[in-house]
């Protein structure tokens, strides 16, 4: 292994058990995101256009669509002699290690291939957030404040707050105290879960926890606050642009429809720092003569004959004529048929919505109801068909045990597995 500078590890093996369904079967990070990408693409691509060359993915939790989407980099310009994409799942060795048991062990387990590029500084990276960051500037602010380890941080509402570690820090931006997850916030300066680490710090902060029998193996809730604790440089990097950890169901809803509310935020139609993404050759996306669409974000292969507004369609989806789709994410390979109503839906991929279905706030029964819904949003597991003349509320998810449960509405779609390979 050739030596490099900087290298990167991207931690993408974490369940997604906030998003219900949509993670049952693929990584948070492999779960599509506006009209043509997925969670994973934001990371990889910053790392390409911050000039980082080599990069870690790590992987765990259903990793066969992920590591299938990454494959050896090259959508990203990230398959390279020296360097490149390593895909790095756990493993058995003669120390008995075998699952990653937290973030920081994650990382530990993988001291030998770091090692391997004998790099100065060391970017930890999460696979399932939404921003736009050049990690050179990041890198840039730890050399000169020569510190152990930097925190990208960023203002969040107070409200949100006690969902992400805050920091506390002095007038030097150095940080004096780390609360994971508090109920009662001193600040609303929330790690971004983007660390920057001088490896021989880190190696030596990784081995301290590996050994300490207390700790949980996490980067935010132990080695962090260890670091502090011991007396070592800790800084924070501020950080002020469109930011959004994709965890739970409204969240994702919401960062899709940041995409048409406000393009500017994210803006990813600029050329000078390009969000790239692999994606199936298909032909253009196609509007019928009697469609009606306003204000979508939609990419190749994609059909609507019917009414499509404020929503997000992935390719090869299909809006037959007469449909009506409101507030919704559609996924690759939807389908809505004729007469179907969709309102503040997230549809997975490759499901079908029968005729006359209507899945709005204001439908009656509780069916389907989900404590991990809110703001009337519903999802629709990916590989499902929602039968004929369904109806399902608000705050519903609707998953492949409903197939049992309730036969007459759901069903399994017995192409789903021939249909992920196409899409793939």
């Amino acid at each position: 292994m050739a030596k490099q500078e900087i290298i990167a590890m991207i931690l993408a093996g974490g369940q997604g058990s906030r998003l219900g369904v949509l993670t049952d079967f693929i990584a948070k990070p492999a779960v599509p995101f506006g009209s043509r990408y997925r969670i994973i693409d934001f990371p990889l691509s910053n790392c390409m256009n911050s000039g980082i060359e080599t990069v870690g993915v790590l992987t765990q939790y259903q990793p066969l669509e992920l590591n299938s989407y990454i494959g050896n980099g090259h959508s990203w310009d990230l398959d390279r002699n020296n360097g490149g994409t390593y895909i790095l799942p756990p493993y058995l060795s003669q120390e008995g290690n075998d699952w990653y048991k937290g973030t920081a062990n994650a990382i530990y387990q993988n001291i030998p291939f770091i090692d391997g590029f004998q790099p100065s500084y060391v970017l930890i990276l999460s696979g399932d957030h939404i921003y736009k960051m050049d990690y050179a500037a990041m890198v840039a602010h730890h050399i000169e404040k020569k510190a152990g380890a930097t925190i990208a941080v960023i203002e969040v509402p107070w409200s949100e707050a006690p969902r992400f570690g805050i920091m506390d820090t002095d007038e030097h931006d150095r940080v004096i105290e780390f609360q994971e997850k508090p109920e009662q916030p001193k600040n609303n300066l929330a790690s971004m879960g983007v660390y920057c680490f001088s490896w021989e710090v880190l190696r030596e902060v990784l081995i301290f926890d590996e050994n300490d029998p207390g700790s949980k193996n996490d980067f935010g809730g132990d080695v962090i606050p260890g670091m502090i604790e011991r007396g070592l440089d800790v800084f924070t990097w501020h950080f002020d642009g469109y930011w959004k950890d994709v965890g739970t169901v409204g969240s994702l809803w919401e960062s899709n429809m940041d995409l048409l509310k406000e393009p500017s935020a994210i803006n990813l139609r600029d050329r000078s720092w390009p969000v790239y993404s692999k994606n199936p050759q298909r032909p253009s996306h196609y509007f019928g003569p009697n469609a009606v669409v306003n204000n979508i974000a939609v990419t190749d292969g994609a059909e609507i004959f019917g009414e499509v507004e404020n929503s997000i369609v992935g390719y090869n989806v299909i809006v037959e004529e007469g449909a009506v789709v409101r507030d919704s994410l559609l996924m690759p390979g939807a389908c809505v048929k004729k007469g179907a109503v969709l309102t503040r839906c997230i549809v997975g991929m490759n499901t079908i919505i029968e005729e006359d279905v209507r899945a709005t706030p204001d439908e009656p029964g509780d069916a389907f109801m989900s404590p991990l819904c809110e703001d009337d949003i519903t999802v629709i597991a990916p590989g499902l068909v929602i039968r004929k003349g369904a109806r399902i509320a608000g705050n519903s998810m609707v998953g492949p045990g409903h197939a049992k449960t309730h036969p007459d509405r759901v069903a399994e779609s017995p192409n789903q597995v021939r249909r992920e390979m196409e899409l793939c």
